[in-house]
């Protein structure tokens, strides 16, 4: 540690002592600020305010570090990022936001201030309002104050294709919305990719890998309206797409073939990942895609694949480490699991709520371990054993082997159906034998006729 500082500190002191030199020379603007642009109250104001794009960001920058979801830094028990707050009557039965009317609301009474004792943010929080930021408010309030949801939250809604000087550009409507910005920012689109470049994009694209030379001169010599296409439907067809396809996915569940902790040793988990790249070979339905993963071994009858495709849940670290305590291992498994399914299929960070009521998303410490207890419900144990195969496991016999492993437990019975048959068979035989032999021609132990060899 001491090393890597040094060696911070001597790469930092070159551009210390430049500015230290060049600080006679621009002092002078620092003591001679310019003034700051005074903005007209509404006068660049949007024709539509929306709370996530124009308000939100306001009380973010300059509200919510005291009123906001943290009940840790609260003052005056008020809270503005959610509507059930905002208008809640405070004690002198009033909210702090009337909706419609900015004069009864204390909120852009106190924005609006220039009493220090009164005006929001106050002077020690070193947050002031823009003129226009204010504008913004009182508005919003006027218009009654309308709160969204975060955008996540909010159902999508298909946009109206936007008009494009340069028609003749577009090929598909994600073209426009694209040409429009370009037209915005007054640039020309560039020309369309050589066969080339474009055959090196999807190719790369779709599975990972690099066109051939053949394929490259077949693709360019073919002149047909339908070259593209068939390119593409070509490539998507190739086992190589559902491998490359795969990669993102195993990144994201975090597979691996070793268990992550202690030893790290070897698992045997390969039939998940090639459960994963067969669904997205096969263009497996996402929904399928989910409840299979999620909780394949919960459908009626489940299959061996829907059986293989639980392998996400077992795809977290483990361990074997002694001095571990098994119950808090077990935590850390479920907790694992939570975390990464908010992650993966929600597009959330659960893990805040572990500890604590999420700060920004509506999620509570509740929630996390009412998620967490579902995944708790496995007989997985707290240690691996250091093994390959640490239950519950399931026994997947090669692609090139199912045929055979899929008929032995029936050959294995008629096996053994006719060797009990042969054995009652021979006793009985035996027992009938037996019957016409006297005393004296049954040989013993003890007779010397009785002839014993060994029969490799």
């Amino acid at each position: 540690m001491k090393g890597s500082r040094v060696l911070l500190l001597a790469s930092v002191l070159p551009v210390a002592l430049v500015a230290m030199a060049a600080a006679p020379f621009v002092s002078w603007r620092r003591a001679t600020p310019a003034p700051a642009p005074v903005a007209t109250p509404g006068s660049t104001l949007p024709d539509t305010i929306s709370f996530n794009q124009h308000i939100r960001p306001i009380l973010v920058a300059n509200c919510l570090s005291c009123h906001g979801s943290d009940p840790g830094k609260r003052e005056a028990e008020l809270r503005l990022d959610l509507p059930e707050f905002a208008f809640a009557p405070r004690k002198n039965g009033q909210p702090v936001i009337v909706k419609g009317d900015p004069a009864r609301s204390a909120f852009v009474r106190r924005i609006k201030s220039s009493d220090p004792d009164a005006v929001m943010p106050p002077p020690d929080a070193h947050k002031t309002l823009a003129p226009r930021d204010i504008a913004m408010l009182e508005r919003w309030v006027k218009e009654g104050a309308t709160y969204e949801p975060h955008w996540a939250f909010i159902k999508p809604q298909r946009s109206p294709l936007p008009t494009v000087r340069q028609a003749g550009f577009v090929a598909n409507p994600i073209d426009r919305f694209v040409l429009a910005r370009l037209e915005a920012e007054g640039l020309a689109p560039n020309p369309e990719a050589d066969r080339h470049t474009l055959i090196r994009r999807v190719t790369l694209d779709l599975t990972g890998l690099g066109p051939t030379p053949a394929e490259i001169d077949a693709f360019v010599r073919d002149t047909s309206p339908q070259a593209y296409d068939t390119l593409v439907d070509r490539l998507l067809a190739r086992p190589s797409y559902g491998e490359h396809r795969a990669r993102y996915w195993l990144d994201a569940v975090r597979y691996a073939d070793t268990h992550g902790y202690h030893f790290d040793n070897y698992r045997s988990i390969w039939p998940y990942r090639d459960w994963v790249i067969d669904a997205f070979n096969t263009n497996q339905r996402f929904d399928r895609f989910t409840l299979e993963q999620v909780a394949g071994d919960l459908l009626p009858r489940p299959t061996t694949d829907q059986l293989i495709a639980t392998g996400y849940i077992r795809a977290g670290m483990s361990t074997n480490e002694g001095g571990t305590i098994p119950e808090e291992n077990l935590a850390t498994y479920a907790t694992d699991r939570v975390e990464t399914t908010s992650q993966v299929w929600l597009g959330l960070t659960m893990g805040c709520a572990r500890c604590h009521d999420h700060k920004f998303d509506p999620i509570s410490a509740k929630d996390f371990y009412s998620m967490a207890a579902f995944f708790r419900n496995t007989t997985q144990p707290a240690m691996d054993g250091n093994v390959m195969d640490s239950p519950p496991i399931l026994r997947i016999p090669r692609t090139e082997d199912a045929a055979r492993y899929a008929a032995l437990p029936s050959q294995i019975d008629e096996a053994i159906e006719d060797y009990v048959w042969h054995r009652d068979e021979a006793e009985s035989a035996f027992l009938s034998w037996q019957q016409t032999q006297g005393a004296r021609d049954l040989p013993t132990m003890l007779d010397d006729r009785l002839e014993l060899r060994l029969i490799a």
